[in-house]
């Protein structure tokens, strides 16, 4: 008798399911987009979604200037031709047909806007000074805008943003604009005091697992049960990953723009976001801990400050701090206003919230755009009776922080521009703290990776201009 040996071949979407890294899965992906017609959707310019005629006219005009190396020229073009979401080219709807990314058309134009971007910077012409063309780029960045990414808050469910920022900085599309609250804060604290190389040693599972089950191994007794990561665990895992530095030293050290949001543990104060605009001298390790800090669980934080001697002082010693996601969890309008910011990526995890989240890349359904009027309209009427239940329980402490807080969590907006949400949505919120093994820690990550995956081409398209802008205005710094 002879073994017959079947091999069974896996169809793209399978391998979409099972890829480990994201060139097996674009690959399948291109797959898919050939079995289903979407290749061929891509190759066409034509489409209802986006002014495909104005984009093909901006390009080959481009092409044109470029080709003639006349600098002045280009400038003169680029003067009136880089804004953002030409055409609606940076529509959400253009990203939906194919898995792949989207029109060969609005990638071949980013490309090309880069380009120019690039080859100005490049020219070596006595008539346009450094200053020239560092001024252009300063206006045309204004002008453009740039990208942020927020992490939320979640709780252990924070590993799924260590997936999101892996996948990120493998294909280089980290953005220079971070904010995070609560387990987004130590992740985005991560990335904003580390070089390149450091963070992708720290984004690894198994070492930031290793690290959180060695401290709780050192902190709890054999005979206890606990398996909860509690605020000694904490403390000592940010001191551990973190460095002792401030907002201001760590932009200086890596050029990224780390945000941290924290509550007040006041009735009438506002909420922070920490960063080196508004506080360049508190210290980045105690604002994660107080970003951190969630209301009757782990106690409120004080932040500290390097004064100019170099000492640790209290920073604003009167007041005390908690949980940046209950007030602030995603600062869009306040990044807006620091950074010029008007494109948002958000990594969700917020279990409190998130089974309410429709993912925003998916096909608009009439069930699906009623449940969005619905959301808004419950958001409007909670925010319309807010006032009126204040003032019933406005001398009623600490009932009057519960509602305070409630409030704060009903009416945030939790999505932005890009979602990078979980696939599983139902999540236990009470489980929050709970320290997972080592292969929920690995799930978790791979599934942050995985859920960023189909939104590479999206990021890289609509940062494509921006980074090329940053990246003209860091090589004119440094030739200065």
């Amino acid at each position: 008798m002879v073994a017959v040996t079947q091999t069974i071949e896996l169809s793209p979407q399978m391998r979409m399911a099972e890829a480990r890294s994201y060139e097996e899965w674009r690959a399948a992906a291109e797959a898919e987009d050939e079995r289903t017609g979407a290749a061929r959707w891509k190759a066409r310019d034509e489409s209802r979604r986006y002014d495909f005629k104005v984009i093909r006219r901006r390009l080959e005009e481009l092409r044109e200037v470029r080709a003639s190396g006349d600098p002045h020229r280009l400038l003169f073009y680029l003067n009136e031709g880089i804004h953002g979401n030409t055409g609606n080219m940076g529509s959400a709807s253009l990203y939906r047909r194919a898995r792949s990314g989207t029109k060969d058309l609005v990638t071949a134009y980013s490309r090309e806007l880069a380009g120019a971007i690039e080859q100005l910077g490049a020219q070596d012409d006595p008539a346009l000074s450094r200053a020239d063309k560092k001024k252009f780029f300063r206006r045309a960045s204004h002008c453009f805008g740039r990208t942020a990414l927020m992490f939320s808050g979640g709780g252990i469910l924070g590993f799924f943003h260590v997936g999101v920022a892996r996948a990120l900085v493998e294909q280089g599309l980290m953005p220079n604009v971070l904010s995070g609250s609560s387990a987004g804060a130590l992740v985005a604290a991560i990335l904003g005091t580390h070089d390149e190389d450091a963070v992708r040693g720290l984004l690894q599972g198994r070492v930031l697992h290793d690290a959180f089950e060695g401290l709780y191994e050192a902190s709890v007794e054999p005979s206890s049960k606990r398996r909860r990561v509690g605020v000694e665990e904490l403390r000592t895992f940010v001191e551990t990953r973190i460095p002792d530095l401030t907002f201001g030293e760590a932009f200086e050290k890596t050029g990224r723009r780390i945000n941290i949001s924290v509550s007040p543990r006041e009735l009438h104060q506002q909420a922070r976001l920490l960063n080196a605009i508004t506080s360049p001298t508190v210290l980045i390790r105690e604002a994660v801990i107080a970003s951190c800090a969630i209301p009757g669980i782990f106690p409120p934080v004080t932040l500290a400050a390097r004064n100019r001697a170099g000492e640790r002082v209290p920073y604003v010693a009167s007041r005390q701090w908690v949980d940046g996601s209950v007030t602030n969890d995603l600062p869009a309008r306040q990044l807006s206003r620091l950074y010029g910011v008007n494109h948002f990526v958000t990594s969700q995890v917020n279990p409190i919230v998130l089974w309410t989240l429709r993912d925003t890349d998916a096909e608009d359904t009439l069930f699906a755009k009623f449940f969005e009027i619905s959301s808004q309209a419950m958001r409007q009427s909670v925010r319309a009776t807010y006032p009126l239940s204040m003032k019933l329980v406005e001398r009623a402490y600490p009932l009057n922080m519960v509602v305070r807080m409630a409030y704060a969590v009903a009416t945030q907006d939790y999505t932005a521009d890009i979602n990078i949400l979980p696939r599983r949505r139902l999540w236990n919120p009470g489980k929050a703290l709970s320290l997972l093994s080592a292969n929920e820690t690995e799930f978790l990550i791979a599934e942050g990776e995985a859920s960023t995956w189909p939104r590479i081409e999206r990021i890289r398209n609509c940062t494509r201009v921006s980074r090329a802008l940053d990246a003209a205005l860091v090589r004119l710094e440094a030739e200065r």
